[in-house]
């Protein structure tokens, strides 16, 4: 029987430079989507999915996260308190987020790349099933199963790795993001046997790009550990390259495609603001007036 997957990874430790100057004291995780920061969106889906502990790997220029899943400091509960009970309903918003899960947060430590959190919070996993997300990107599901509910889902069935997919919509996305490779099982899941990275379209192996979340056994960590001792200096270590080794070693791998998904990417200036507009178009308190006025300005 499959172990119940509670445990999360959200790297977190990058500079954000694209982002400059705006990064410079803030981490990019934190750039607001309308009224809340896009790591809060992953955290949100995680718990949703049955996510007990999260595990943020940060650098040493990124304390505000560790600060906005905390509780509220004593001056601004203070203030809050003082606006009477308009303003009360602010202070338990502020204290759910910091009882949503159980955060940890590790230094980054070693070579340049996505795989090295991995060799980070090897101890801190052991030897569970975990949830592998980034923090400025996101699917969202429109209300529907969350992408993490549906890796989770397809781990329980088949006790293996699973990576998130999305299908492709244009020819850039076949430069962008690795696809799988492999028997297709049913519709939108593939058994992999190799993933090729940014094959362009008319070498993809498939339409089934993978994108940010996976759920990863533990075997990952001994292969991410085999990745390393074989760069060469100045190379740097990815999680496809464990991937890729569990994969000639005979260890599964699917790719799933998540269901109802829109993929949202904050990684890049136009791409953020893309899903600003689209997350503000859909918000509770302003999405009829912000389309409105979208409209007129057109």
């Amino acid at each position: 029987m499959a172990k119940k997957v509670t445990k999360a990874v959200i790297p977190a430790a990058g500079f954000g430079t694209r982002f400059l100057p705006q990064t410079k004291a803030m981490p990019k995780q934190m750039l607001p989507i309308v009224d809340k920061p896009i790591i809060q969106y992953v955290v949100e889906g995680l718990v949703k999915s049955g996510i007990e502990d999260i595990i943020v790997v940060t650098n040493y220029h990124e304390r505000a996260i560790e600060d906005h899943f905390d509780r509220p400091h004593a001056d601004l509960t203070e203030n809050i308190l003082m606006g009477g009970e308009k303003k009360r309903p602010l202070l338990d918003i502020l204290n759910e987020i910091s009882d949503m899960a159980n955060f940890v947060y590790v230094r980054q430590k070693g070579p340049y790349g996505n795989g090295t959190p991995l060799l980070n919070v090897r101890n801190l996993v052991g030897d569970e099933p975990f949830i592998y997300t980034w923090s400025d990107e996101f699917i969202d599901t429109n209300g529907g199963k969350s992408v993490f509910e549906q890796l989770i889902e397809v781990y329980n069935e088949y006790g293996c790795s699973v990576m998130g997919s999305i299908r492709a919509r244009s020819d850039e996305d076949y430069k962008r993001f690795g696809f799988a490779a492999g028997k297709e099982l049913r519709p939108g899941l593939i058994d992999a046997d190799a993933i090729i990275e940014k094959p362009g379209k008319e070498k993809a192996p498939s339409n089934l790009a993978q994108v940010t979340a996976y759920l990863f056994t533990p075997e990952i960590f001994a292969k991410i550990s085999e990745a390393k001792d074989r760069l060469k200096e100045g190379e740097e270590l990815w999680y496809n390259d464990a991937l890729k080794l569990m994969l000639a070693d005979g260890q599964r791998v699917l790719a799933k495609e998540i269901e109802g998904g829109i993929y949202r990417d904050a990684g890049t200036k136009i791409e953020y603001l893309k899903t600003v507009v689209s997350m503000a178009m859909k918000h509770p308190e302003v999405g009829e007036e912000f389309s409105k006025w979208l409209r007129e300005l057109k």
